[in-house]
């Protein structure tokens, strides 16, 4: 009888910058009397090259291939001891008259080998199997766009496999699936942003008639913490879930390039693990950025444990002035936690300046301390375990104070190379290490992509990120054609009055348009449910920003959005479907209103800025 024995190999054992690894994978395999007609190539993970118009066979025996990937040319006559990996065929002496045939092409795609033992197998020639990858694509990253992309492809039928794995914070704060919206981001801040809210709303009950004993309300943080965690929980469950029914491969693991088909994982036991895919797609997010100063990560937090922290905060200082700074800062106080902002410039880098700066006004009144124009220079810790926290201000005194809790909201950033990308050729740029990709999410390596925070030019947006997950899923698998369009995507800052905008800013539509060519039409607004408790008139506000064509018609196309007030993300996103499909102002002049709600306000607006009539309402 014929004794056939199977190696199995890692794609990239006979690759042409790798060493031949016999040992690793051996198997054995016992069956006979298999006629090649039977042999079923799909379910080995084999297809025959189309190059190749036959394959030929001559056995003195059966045989069986069990799980065996491959085959190739093999002589049985002992000669021979030097093994070959430059893609013209290897020829291995095992002893014995025992011998294997090898070739490996294109760094190791295309494999083929074979092994005949005593009188006379012979198995093929030449290349006749290509061997496969472990995957059609790994995906690095379990956030928003990296679920949404590999739900995606499951459904469409490929083998996917998806890594996530969570560094814990310098406080030793981690998570489950589901990346940063979910577990340290828009979800617990979209809650305790509502729990906030609520304090607001029990003071506003009386004028409503509810009787309530006490003026006082008291907030239970600690409880408050493990209901969040336990709902955020059931969401990481949750995903797991949809990924093993689409049947994506998750692992729990770090991965790290090496090769731009090869990634190594390790996961929390240490364990290390090479797979190979055809397609990767990068999908890691950011992570919040420290100021390089002494005692920022000892002493120091970040969004990313705020919402764990298992005792109240109490004092805090919140550094920085973006969304994220403001947003924190905005519960916390609503919360009933002494707070205070360190701003080294302006607020809501990016955002319209006058809806920035009426959001932030309102903070203030609300009991919000911004130290402005000042940066933090060192923090320590004193007898009491308290942060002490020295800062520079705009006139480089040296002043000091003392907090509970310091949390930085300093801007975010992604490291490519923790992940060996750049060190494989993934371009990034230079100024913030995010990774550079064409229209088609395409990296500079063409056979890996990259979606969401970590990408170099988008918004930094769930939503953003979820989409272009889908569309790359269906462009790659599903022949579709459709791109992932960025523009006019709008968005909210849930600060204590709610900031939403779609569209260019102000400032951008005088630098895109000129400011002769722009009208505005503009109005303070108060809701009619705070009308009973007698809060202000004119806190709330709205404009469109329109392209100038002639005020007598009422013409223009749109080109932003801007509202504050409550409930401004529902009010936002009709309008966002609006502004994609190219809105103008006699659309808006044209709307009927519901009444009576906030969003109406927009289109009853009548005011110009160009007019210098005063915007201020005085009645509903």
């Amino acid at each position: 009888a014929t004794l056939v024995v199977g190696l199995a190999f890692g794609r990239k054992s006979l690759a042409l910058r790798q060493s031949l690894q016999l040992g690793r994978a051996l198997r054995v395999f016992s069956t006979f009397s298999a006629p090649l007609a039977q042999i079923d190539l799909k379910s080995l993970g084999l297809r025959k090259k189309p190059t190749d118009k036959k394959m030929e066979m001559n056995l003195n025996q059966g045989f069986g291939l069990g799980g065996m990937q491959a085959m190739g040319a093999v002589s049985a006559d002992g000669s021979g001891a030097s093994v070959s990996a430059d893609g013209s065929g290897a020829t291995v002496s095992l002893g014995g008259g025992m011998s294997m045939g090898a070739v490996s092409a294109e760094g190791g795609e295309t494999v083929s080998m074979g092994l005949g033992f005593g009188g006379g197998a012979s198995i093929g020639t030449g290349n006749i199997f290509t061997l496969g990858y472990d995957y059609d694509v790994c995906v690095v990253g379990g956030g928003s766009g990296g679920l949404s992309f590999a739900k995606e492809a499951g459904r469409l039928g490929k083998k996917v496999c998806l890594l996530d794995y969570v560094e814990p914070t310098p406080m030793g704060y981690s998570w489950g699936l589901g990346g940063t919206c979910v577990n340290v981001g828009c979800i617990p801040k979209k809650l305790y942003h509502t729990a906030a809210l609520m304090k607001e709303t029990m003071k506003d009950a009386r004028s409503y008639g509810w009787n309530l004993a006490k003026d006082e309300f008291t907030f239970d943080w600690e409880n408050f913490v493990q209901g969040v965690s336990d709902y955020i929980g059931s969401l990481n469950w949750g995903y797991r879930q949809e990924l093993r029914n689409k049947k994506v491969t998750y692992m729990n693991a770090y991965g790290r390039f090496i090769d731009s088909h090869t990634i190594e994982t390790k996961n929390k036991k240490g364990e290390v693990k090479q797979i190979t895919a055809e397609k990767f797609l990068i999908a890691t997010g950011g992570r919040p950025r420290y100021p390089d100063i002494p005692g920022a990560k000892e002493y120091g937090i970040t969004s990313d444990d705020v919402f764990g922290l298992p005792q109240a905060p109490g004092k805090t200082l919140v550094v920085g002035a973006s969304y994220i700074a403001l947003e924190c800062a905005g519960f916390l106080n609503e919360l009933g936690y002494d707070t205070s902002v360190m701003v080294r410039s302006i607020f809501l880098r990016g955002f319209d300046q006058q809806m920035a700066n009426l959001a932030t006004t309102y903070m203030e009144n609300q009991g919000v301390n911004f130290i402005r124009q000042s940066v933090p220079t060192k923090i320590e810790l004193n007898e009491e375990g308290k942060r002490v926290v020295y800062y520079k201000n705009g006139d480089g005194e040296e002043k000091s104070d003392v907090y509970d809790t310091v949390l930085f909201a300093v801007g975010r950033y992604a490291d490519m190379g923790k992940i060996n990308a750049t060190n494989i050729g993934v371009e990034v740029s230079p100024k913030n290490g995010k990774v550079i990709v064409n229209q088609f999410e395409q990296t500079s390596i063409n056979n890996i992509y990259a979606i969401g925070d970590c990408v170099n030019g988008v918004l930094e947006l769930t939503p953003i990120a979820q989409q272009a997950g889908k569309l790359l899923a269906r462009r790659l698998y599903d022949e579709s054609k459709a791109l992932m369009n960025y523009k006019y995507t709008p968005t909210t800052v849930f600060t204590p009055l709610e900031y939403s905008v779609c569209g260019l800013s102000e400032e951008e539509a005088i630098s895109n348009f000129k400011e002769e060519n722009i009208e505005v039409y503009h109005s303070f607004f108060r809701p009619l449910e705070w009308s009973l408790p007698g809060k202000p008139m004119n806190d709330c506000y709205c404009k469109v920003i329109c392209t100038y064509t002639d005020a007598a018609d009422n013409g223009g196309r749109v080109v932003g959005i801007h509202f504050l007030g409550p409930h401004a993300g529902e009010v936002m996103q009709g309008f966002g479907t609006a502004m994609k499909v190219g809105i103008t102002w006699e659309d808006v002049a044209d709307t009927v209103g519901i009444h009576p709600t906030s969003a109406e306000e927009i289109t009853a607006l009548h005011i110009t800025k160009r007019s210098g009539e005063e915007p201020q309402k005085t009645g509903c």
